[in-house]
């Protein structure tokens, strides 16, 4: 039997806005996803709070799974969140800022 190699991938991020709050979501494309945030095209949410900060990125292979995490996440308190960042950080080796 043949193996299939996966060649997606998915992300689940945290950032860190200039007022100090983070916004939480999933992305197929981790850097086209910040910078359409960092050009005020990403979520409504982030509009006119950028700068942004990515302080925790973690790589999923599934779709579901990436989902799921981020439903996790955004569950999660900011004591929580915040411990989260400290812990683990940017598992993904991108370092973006904007």
């Amino acid at each position: 039997m043949k193996k299939i190699k996966r060649k997606a991938c998915f992300h689940v991020y945290i950032l860190q806005c200039k007022n100090g709050t983070y916004y939480t979501g999933f992305t197929n494309d981790l850097k086209r996803r910040f910078k359409e945030h960092s050009t005020g095209r990403g979520a409504r949410f982030l509009r006119g709070k950028g700068p942004f900060k990515l302080v925790y990125a973690k790589r999923y292979a599934y779709f579901l799974s990436a989902m799921r995490a981020e439903r996790d996440v955004k569950k999660m308190s900011r004591k929580q969140k915040e411990r989260l960042v400290a812990e683990h950080g940017n598992q993904s080796g991108m370092r973006l800022k904007g």
